[in-house]
């Protein structure tokens, strides 16, 4: 059986039926589409989303943006918060509505964050070009602006015809729910093509569930890991931001415990593990704290777990100082597990340290490391405090407000900031 749509129906009509499931947990992937409707769109996925929510016939919710840019900066925090689980489409006028998107796309293809972009596109007939805002390349009649999309895209495509859809949605699904490689997907839609009738099979629009894999660690690679852990003195771990999107922060605590190994913290690994237990010894690198640091520069294994080892995280590969320092790498991205030539293990970062757990059963820091992360771990919390309670009237210096936070704030609350010191 088919069923007559446009193109931007049946976009619309897929999009509400993808899920994805972890452990045992289903939810609707796609969670809304973020607009702004205009020249190349707003009869196509505009009217389409219209349709969709007053038919009844798709339960896709759109959301209202003012700014290009800030509606995939929205998604991208969304997609953070839900762990990767879920994501927003984004879909913008032709010209530089879409070309707004492209600091977004790269943010999140950057960081590894699902964000599906919609981007309209010049007519596919050519048949009114050049239209308002066409980039015009004398080169080629097949350059757009939404190429510019490509290189901090992980998936791009442009749908020239109805019958590319469906394959382009099952690649870009595929795509945004690979921990791996996920990132910008970006479909631009010629504007004409959007409004094009099409006879679709039913079964394109039958629910699916895509399932989020935990994929344990090679035998022999685990084996190779923990032999480079047994043999540490001064091992430290740094938590990535791979432990927040596996939920692996019990199963870090548990490791870091049985072991006592101090655990440190990239920008993205923020709460892995709570900032008072005693293995917790602060951010690493650049932007990290004087006992995270001490302890990088002399450590003699490095354990990452989820992190792609950026220039802050290793202080531009200046952290780690030990003449002899190894590194053992966890993370489901055999790219980031292959970093500073290290023992790789390419698995989800909550299998992997439950596996090294048990392979490590019985291993345990010396008691004068452990004395040492203590030692530093002592002087530095009475700075903390101090520039907690200044005392300052009537302005407060940034450290007492980042004081008060800490107090006011519970276990799930966020701060949204700039990235600059300016208050």
């Amino acid at each position: 059986m088919t069923v007559r749509l446009t193109v931007a129906q049946a976009l619309v009509r897929f999009l509400a039926a993808q899920y994805t499931e972890r452990d045992g947990v289903r939810q609707r992937f796609i969670a809304g589409c973020w607009g702004i409707f205009g020249h190349g769109n707003v009869a196509g996925v505009g009217q389409a989303l219209l349709q969709a929510r007053q038919a009844g016939e798709a339960d896709l919710t759109y959301y209202l943006a003012r700014n290009e840019q800030a509606m995939v900066h929205a998604s991208v925090g969304f997609a953070r918060m839900r762990n990767r689980l879920q994501a927003f489409a984004c879909t913008a006028s032709i010209g530089p509505g879409s070309t707004n998107m492209i600091t977004g796309a790269a943010l999140a293809t950057i960081n590894r964050i699902p964000v599906l972009l919609l981007p309209s596109d010049f007519f596919a007939t050519r048949a009114a070009s050049p239209v308002l805002q066409e980039l015009e390349d004398p080169r080629s009649y097949d350059v757009s602006v939404n190429d510019a999309f490509r290189p901090v895209s992980r998936f791009w495509d442009r749908i020239n015809r109805p019958e590319q859809l469906p394959s382009a949605l099952l690649a870009a699904m595929r795509v945004l729910t690979d921990p791996a490689e996920t990132g910008a997907v970006t479909l631009a839609l010629p504007q004409d093509v959007q409004a094009e009738a099409h006879d679709w099979p039913d079964e394109l629009f039958t629910e699916r569930t895509w399932f989020m894999p935990r994929p344990p660690p090679e035998p022999s690679a685990l084996g190779r890991a923990a032999g480079v852990l047994r043999h540490a003195r001064r091992p430290l771990i740094v938590a990535g931001g791979g432990v927040i999107y596996s939920e692996a922060g019990p199963a870090l605590r548990a490791f870091a415990e049985a072991a006592g190994i101090p655990v440190s913290d990239t920008q993205a690994g923020k709460g892995a593990l709570a900032w008072d237990h005693p293995l917790a010894v602060g951010g690493v690198g650049s932007t990290g704290s004087p006992v995270a640091n001490a302890l990088a520069r002399e450590a003699d294994v490095v354990l990452g777990i989820g992190t792609r080892y950026s220039d802050f995280t290793t202080a531009s590969r200046t952290a780690f100082q030990h003449p002899d320092v190894r590194f053992v790498n966890l993370n489901v991205a055999a790219f980031d597990a292959g970093k500073h030539a290290g023992a790789s293990l390419v698995a989800d970062a909550r299998a992997g340290l439950e596996a090294l757990t048990e392979a490590l059963a019985g291993y345990h820091v010396d008691p004068e490391y452990s004395a040492r992360v203590a030692e530093l771990d002592a002087a530095w919390r009475p700075v903390v405090e101090h520039a907690y309670h200044l005392g300052h009237q009537p302005l407060p210096a940034q450290t007492e407000v980042l004081g008060a936070l800490n107090e006011f704030m519970d276990d799930r609350d966020v701060v949204v900031q700039a990235a600059g010191s300016g208050w």
